[in-house]
């Protein structure tokens, strides 16, 4: 079968001129990239963001445990535990505009988490560690305008400051560049940017949008700035999701925010009165994959030792059912459209000859093939299929990190390779491990079902993940499997 490639390798930059109004000791060029004029930096550049949250979280400890100086030790596990909650909802991450008064509203309610939390094991000295909760408070916004007045200061300096790549060349694009190179307070270094268009000024761009892996790597971008304008909306949202991949930073300007239509919220910083937009990408970060690795890691392990009895029976029940192995090995197109072999208990009698992809709508094609399994199945296959109980192999899959228990379900290869070619957001999908179940799969979107609504809602599920979201998945997946059982054990009783 076909394997889908999602990577594509590229010649290099067009050849442009280098840009004259952002070049200094810290980007100046040092050699030529071999397919263009693109001056390329020999060193990559360091992300000098880590020591600023570091400094942050120091300063955030200091304070919280200052109010002990004057009551005593009764708030020491609350100062632990607000540091905790601090750091694990992301509030040492420095914002492009640094104040204390505006992030007191979102500071303020982790503070009351953590009290909450320390309550019910301190209900001796409760009284004790609400005081100290209420010294703390003022104690940690006068620590954050201190922190912020030095992290302000070393910005000034360029001492610390992320190279930041701006997407778009219209007149937004052009002021975006100039307010980070008069205001060196927000941390922003302008290293240039890309656009399809032609420039407005003397001010060339790095290259085109399809150069925007090559850039990123060669200048360290730590955060990329999409302006709207004389682009393609379908071209942005490919970008968006090539930079978030990297780990790097996404802000989008919203349309219509200069009458008042901007967003607000957490996620909306400010670029002295340019509203930016932070792109959300929770399921592709570093640490999210490692967490959603360990989950999969324990949970597959634990149910593989569990059910060993239960997988022991199906597989003899599937020895006698029809001539052929227990085990249903099929390549399957996994994350990054690599190939995978994925395991399932065999519910069809074996095939005289591989059937061939039909042609037609990705309609119809499903419609094939559902057909030739309904044809093929057997007795025990049709109730193996019905429970789900024929993916339970794919437990073996997860442990070995070939899928994962939520996330895209795996294609195919050979339809996964047509899907790819015809449907709006397919090979996105593939961002992510696949998984066992997933978002479309909980909404009824198996079997002879819209491939358009699967990527749709996989896309989404990749937008907008959360580990709570992976939770409620795998509840309604345990639901709708016990009412299919159910369903089924009603319908062979009437039968009998």
């Amino acid at each position: 079968m076909t394997e889908v490639s999602y990577q594509e390798g590229r010649a290099g930059l067009p050849g442009v001129p280098r840009p004259r109004w952002h070049v200094d000791a810290r980007t100046a060029p040092s050699r030529r990239d071999a397919a263009g004029d693109l001056h390329l930096p020999e060193r990559e550049v360091r992300d000098r963001t880590a020591p600023v949250r570091a400094g942050l979280l120091a300063v955030d400890a200091a304070a919280l445990a200052l109010p002990m100086a004057w009551l005593g030790g009764a708030g020491a596990v609350f100062a632990v535990v607000a540091l905790l909650v601090l750091a694990a909802t992301g509030a040492h991450h420095p914002r492009i505009t640094l104040s204390v008064l505006d992030e007191a509203p979102r500071l303020l309610p982790r503070l009351g988490v953590a009290l909450l939390l320390v309550a019910p094991v301190a209900s001796s000295a409760v009284a004790g560690v609400a005081v100290h909760a209420a010294w703390a408070v003022p104690c940690l916004v006068v620590g954050r305008g201190l922190g912020y007045a030095v992290v302000r200061g070393a910005r000034r300096r360029r001492a610390v400051e992320d190279p930041t790549l701006v997407v778009g060349g219209g007149r937004l694009g052009m002021e975006l560049l100039a307010t980070m190179r008069e205001h060196p307070e927000l941390g922003l270094r302008g290293i240039g940017y890309l656009s399809d268009g032609s420039p407005l000024d003397e001010r060339e761009p790095l290259g085109r949008l399809d150069d925007l892996d090559l850039v990123l790597d060669a200048y360290g971008v730590r955060k990329v700035v999409v302006a709207y304008g004389p682009t393609r909306e379908a071209g942005l949202v490919d970008l968006v999701r090539s930079a978030a991949l990297r780990d790097i930073e996404v802000y989008v300007v919203p349309r219509f925010f200069d009458v008042g239509m901007a967003p607000s919220g957490p996620d909306v910083e400010d670029l002295w009165g340019i509203p930016l937009h932070r792109v959300r990408r929770a399921a592709l970060r570093r640490g999210a994959r490692r967490v959603k690795r360990l989950i999969d890691v324990a949970v597959s392990g634990a149910a593989l030792a569990l059910l060993a009895p239960v997988l022991g029976l199906l597989a003899l029940a599937v020895r006698v059912s029809s001539p052929g192995p227990v085990l249903f090995r099929q390549p399957r197109t996994g994350q990054d459209g690599a190939r995978i072999e994925m395991l399932k208990f065999r519910t069809l009698r074996v095939a005289a000859e591989e059937t061939p992809v039909a042609a037609g709508s990705t309609r119809s094609t499903m419609h094939a093939r559902q057909v030739d399994v309904e044809q093929r199945q057997t007795r025990i296959g049709t109730v193996l299929r019905r429970t789900s109980l024929d993916e339970l192999p794919q437990l073996w899959n997860i442990l070995r990190g070939d899928m994962s228990l939520v996330g895209p379900r795996p294609e195919e290869c050979a339809y996964a390779a047509r899907f790819a070619d015809s449907v709006h957001g397919y090979r996105d999908r593939h961002r992510l491990t696949v998984g066992l179940t997933g978002w479309a799969q909980v909404h009824g979107l198996r079997g002879d079902t819209s491939i358009e609504e699967r990527a749709r809602f996989d896309n989404a599920y990749i937008e907008q993940w959360s580990l709570w979201r992976d939770v409620v998945i795998l509840i309604r997946t345990v639901a709708a499997v016990q009412r299919q059982a159910f369903r089924t054990a009603v319908r062979t009783v009437a039968n009998c």
